[in-house]
């Protein structure tokens, strides 16, 4: 009976310290690797120091496996209290009632008004009733990365238009030498730097008019054919089959001047050439003269409903997102931070790419035209679909008018059907 006395109260007493102990959340990092994993575990080191009746278990998650995890967790009623989205696979998400609305949490928080106005209508627009799903906490900007110093060598200003970009291109291509004036991505992820490329030179304002896709759009195509025109002639013949990877690989590896990528390059980029050789500008204008951007997926992080400490796994995304850690991050990883109060940071300023990319995404003459990423087809349509036809368009195979009226047919099609099932 003692022994039992003794037992019951062991119990009791173990059960009253896990009730008095701190509340433990889960965090998916939907991009983890050596890369970015120590800064999270910097910053939840930072967040529990803070919050010593919070406990933050973190797990880092390869992006390209991402989804299938969260669709995988959701089905099985085992997700994360936070999780690290993207607006690429976010609706995906959405679609599953899995997120909970961040716009009450928003409103009443500290982070209220502190955000790129740019950042959270693209988070937005992904979601059928217009509600904010993820708090966004880091921006992306395609750009073209040139070499600072063979403009300077040869008195070639940087390219405003993708006029002076074709001639700079041509100009500064020396084949005997194995120099080329620019790199295409002809490869795997070709299509939305294409599309990036066509509605910066179009200034088409909307990716839908009317529930018909715009892509086909004769100033897009008008784009596709000055860069199939640039192929063999100022560019590499592999490019045709080019991937991000190869495409680096050139640029850094000192046979390109230019090449179009985003700021997820920049710790490439800096590392092989420095600043000292190589600068960032944003995409040129078309002849309408008009900043139109197709954005980046936007990173943040989402509370899934399933969460049972939602105030502490809110409080962990107040966190991440606050002026300190969100500057901490994005300084780490070379993006756009999400929270204004970052604006003014030194390493910003020191920052040429990242301070050029947050001077256009605030801007209030660019035109943000973001793609249908909601679509469930997406995907599959600009990367299965399209890619090899891009292919036959640079080795002259298909007219660029045609190529985007395949495609535009596509993408019509999906948002009429999303239309109706939503």
């Amino acid at each position: 009976m003692k022994r039992l006395l003794v037992a019951l109260a062991l119990v009791v007493s173990g059960c009253s310290a896990a009730q008095g102990g701190p509340t433990t959340i889960t965090f998916w990092d939907n991009n983890g690797g050596p890369g970015r994993t120590p800064i999270y575990q910097e910053l939840i080191k930072r967040f529990e120091a803070a919050n010593p009746d919070v406990k933050v278990e973190y797990v880092g998650i390869p992006s390209a496996s991402v989804q299938q995890k969260y669709d995988t967790a959701i089905a099985g009623g085992s997700t994360p209290d936070v999780g690290g989205v993207t607006t690429s696979y976010l609706a995906h998400l959405v679609g599953q009632d899995a997120l909970e609305p961040a716009d009450e949490r928003l409103e009443a928080g500290s982070l209220k008004g502190k955000l790129i106005p740019g950042l959270l209508e693209t988070v937005r627009q992904t979601a059928p009733d217009g509600k904010l799903y993820a708090v966004p906490a880091s921006g992306n900007l395609d750009v073209i990365w040139y070499r600072a110093d063979w403009f300077e060598e040869n008195k070639i200003r940087e390219p405003s238009t993708w006029d002076d970009l074709a001639k700079a291109a041509t100009t500064l291509t020396k084949p005997a030498e194995n120099r080329y004036g620019f790199t295409i991505r002809g490869g795997a992820g070709s299509i939305f730097q294409l599309l990036s490329e066509a509605y910066s030179y179009s200034g088409v304002e909307k990716f839908y008019d009317g529930g018909r896709s715009t892509v086909a759009d004769p100033r897009n195509a008008e784009l596709v054919r000055k860069v199939a025109e640039l192929y063999k002639k100022a560019t590499p013949e592999a490019d045709v089959n080019n991937n991000y990877t190869q495409m680096v690989a050139q640029f850094t590896g000192g046979s390109v001047a230019m090449m179009h990528h985003n700021l997820g390059s920049t710790g490439d980029v800096m590392k092989a050439l420095g600043p000292e050789k190589v600068s960032a500008m944003p995409l040129p204008k078309g002849p309408s003269g008009k900043r139109t951007v197709v954005p980046n997926p936007t990173d943040g992080f989402a509370v899934f409903k399933g969460s049972k400490n939602r105030d502490a796994a809110w409080k962990f995304v107040d966190f991440l997102v606050s002026a300190e850690s969100n500057g901490y991050w994005n300084e780490k990883v070379g993006q756009i931070p999400a929270n204004t109060e970052v604006r003014g940071a030194e390493w910003i300023q020191r920052n040429a790419a990242v301070k050029m990319a947050l001077g256009v995404l605030e801007d209030p003459a660019t035109v943000l035209v973001p793609a249908p990423v909601h679509l469930p087809e997406y995907s599959s349509i600009t990367k299965t679909d399209t890619e090899p036809l891009y292919q036959k368009v640079l080795l002259g195979q298909l007219p660029a008018q045609e190529f985007l009226d395949r495609l535009a047919a596509r993408l019509t099609a999906a948002q009429q059907d999303w239309e109706k099932r939503k």
